[in-house]
């Protein structure tokens, strides 16, 4: 008996397929294709094969503020790792427990900053942190610390590490919010009998959940990774795109910009943007390769 071509589901897959391709494949293959090419004063297109890579990497004019960017989205990367998804398994630990008051209006008050705009957020933390007019100081000096204020955004040593934890403010309800839902979905007869069995609430989660919800921290961890490395509003939106003071916060994204667009002094070059946007590309590809060869295969044989 002959099948009947399945054209129901070509059907419900066209239209998320022409969206994806038009908007995000496409254009991703023309930034790749772009970054093998060289533009004159007159706009022709010359092809340079890997030229706009090895200045970018090599060059000194070009290389020192790449791996400048480079570093810094590291450390940005590292602060919402050692803050941010700790921080966010803790709260949904303690909202996963039974008996907890106002677990709900918590939960949303941590979870609101998350649907607010990057740029309110930076200019609200922005008249926070002013020396001249910001509360910060004030604040801080209802618990005699305000010997300690210092103008943190204006300072080289510690900008980045700010906006960072301002991210952090910002976005730990994001890993709270799947943490809590991985928690939520461990079987209650297994914590059931593990009481039974006379195992105490730590040991139970050190050994039963944490062990369960191992593939949820998998997944956060690989979408701070890309989120971090994909980062730019924030520090364009506080510290505008040249990432000062001294280019101390610039990151992939700031670096991109002025790389493509041009500000100031700088004279965008879309070849040569659309080659740092490959080398952005294929630092989160690697990474997200690492997770799945490395990480992913690890759980996958534990969850056997």
């Amino acid at each position: 008996m002959k099948k009947n071509f399945p054209w129901h589901i070509i059907v419900f897959l066209a239209p998320a397929v022409i969206i994806y391709s038009m908007f995000s494949a496409l254009p991703l293959i023309d930034t790749l294709r772009l970054s093998f090419y060289t533009t004159n004063d007159a706009g022709v297109h010359t092809f340079v094969g890997m030229s706009n890579f090895h200045t970018i990497l090599f060059d000194p004019d070009w290389s020192a503020a790449f791996w400048n960017a480079m570093w810094n989205n590291v450390k940005f990367f590292a602060v919402h790792m050692l803050l941010q998804n700790p921080i966010g398994l803790l709260l949904a630990t303690l909202f996963s427990l039974k008996g907890l008051r106002w677990a709900r209006s918590y939960r949303t008050l941590i979870f609101l900053p998350t649907l607010l705009s990057v740029v309110i957020i930076g200019f609200i933390w922005q008249l926070i942190l002013s020396p001249l007019w910001g509360v910060g100081e004030k604040l801080m000096g209802f618990v005699g610390l305000e010997n300690y204020f210092a103008p943190w955004l204006g300072q080289e040593t510690t900008a980045l590490i700010t906006l960072s934890l301002i991210s952090v403010w910002q976005y730990i309800g994001i890993p709270m919010m799947l943490i809590y839902a991985a928690l939520l979905a461990v079987p209650e007869e297994i914590i059931e009998a593990a009481y039974a069995e006379g195992a105490s609430s730590f040991r139970i989660f050190w050994q039963i959940k944490l062990p369960l919800i191992l593939p949820t921290l998998g997944l956060v961890t690989i979408l701070t990774f890309v989120a971090n490395f994909n980062a730019f509003d924030l520090i364009y939106s506080v510290k505008g795109a040249l990432a000062g003071p001294n280019y101390s916060t610039d990151l992939l994204g700031t670096y991109f910009y002025r790389t493509f667009f041009g500000y100031q002094a700088q004279i965008g070059s879309p070849t040569m943007g659309a080659a740092v946007a490959t080398l952005m590309f294929l630092v989160i590809l690697m990474g997200v390769a690492v997770y799945f060869y490395v990480v992913q295969r690890k759980l996958t044989r534990y969850e056997l």
